[in-house]
């Protein structure tokens, strides 16, 4: 890695740092560093660290799998929820609160939920042997909305309990109420990003179009499929402890490729740190603007994320 690179990812690891010690030290009751290491305040330190450390898993997977959605769909306005696994997952997270399952068990039926769409998605999409790029879109995209419209009307019919917490898994909160699945959950998320990893230079090929990628000896269709997985996997384990939170898998990658470059070695890495501080960020400013109310992050991260975007598009159409 040479002097430029290295430089620029100094740059995203310090904004990363800022953005923890911020999460750390501001909440309901703003802390100083010193004085969350008291033992009166072990409690908020660990409650405060659980949170950023579920905030840097769901950042990372997110950018992660809306880069390489992006790739092979050559759509840059795919990311983590577009092909329908995020409605899955609400749709059985708020079935098992309608039918008053316990707690412990929804974080388990979301994910069911997520890989039962991701397989419907799957069977809808595929021709024969191959995935076409504009089916999975289009599949996920019909899949997501006969869903959202079924978590619609089961909250219409339900009490105003199932209602608070079906907004907690519609809009997403980085309560981290259990350690073992938050660890059980990211490891899935940091395997799926080291799969993609693996996959950069093939990544880099398909970037250029599958005549180029099948002319550079890569197998494009397997790659997709592979991918396709992966993604849907790390979207999966990422909702099933955390809801659903938007925009994070669509303009973090862009920002990155501003920054680094469209090399998928370097975006990767680079995209792991940036969505990881943007989200400590957004968790942060969910606990603090209307502490001690606490705000769902999809809120925060759609109200950063909508005019972000909107930017890099105008820029995007002004370079053309």
């Amino acid at each position: 890695m040479n002097k430029r690179w290295k430089v620029k990812f100094l740059f995203l690891f310090l904004i990363l740092l800022f953005a923890v010690v911020l999460g750390l030290t501001r909440g309901a009751v703003n802390l100083s560093l010193s004085e969350l290491f008291l033992k009166a305040n072990s409690y908020v330190l660990v409650l405060r660290s659980l949170r950023i450390l579920t905030a840097i898993v769901v950042g990372m997977g997110l950018s992660v799998a809306g880069i390489a959605l992006q790739a092979i769909l050559r759509n840059p306005l795919a990311e983590p929820y577009l092909l329908g696994t995020s409605s899955g997952a609400g749709l059985c997270a708020v079935l098992a609160l309608v039918l008053g399952v316990s707690s412990v068990f929804i974080p388990l039926a979301a994910f069911i939920g997520a890989v039962l769409t991701m397989i419907l998605v799957y069977s809808l999409a595929r021709q024969g042997s191959r995935i076409g790029a504009q089916s999975l879109i289009l599949s996920g995209v019909i899949v997501s909305v006969a869903l959202s419209a079924i978590i619609v009307f089961l909250i219409s019919i339900s009490t105003n309990e199932v209602l608070h917490g079906a907004l907690w898994w519609l809009w997403g909160s980085m309560q981290a109420y259990d350690f073992k699945l938050l660890i059980a959950a990211g490891s899935i998320v940091v395997l799926g990003i080291l799969a993609v990893f693996v996959l950069a230079q093939d990544l880099n090929a398909i970037s250029l179009g599958e005549e180029e990628a099948v002319h550079l000896g890569i197998d494009s269709e397997s790659l997709k499929k592979i991918l396709f997985f992966v993604t849907s996997l790390i979207t999966a384990a990422l909702v099933s402890i955390c809801g659903i939170i938007g925009f994070v898998g669509l303009i973090i990658p862009h920002i990155v490729r501003l920054l680094v470059g469209p090399n998928h070695r370097i975006l990767i890495p680079s995209s792991c740190i940036l969505g990881a501080a943007f989200m400590v960020f957004c968790d942060m400013l969910s606990r603090t603007l209307f502490a001690p109310m606490e705000i769902p992050i999809g809120v925060i991260t759609a109200i950063i994320g909508a005019p972000i975007f909107i930017i890099l598009l105008k820029r995007k159409q002004s370079v053309k």
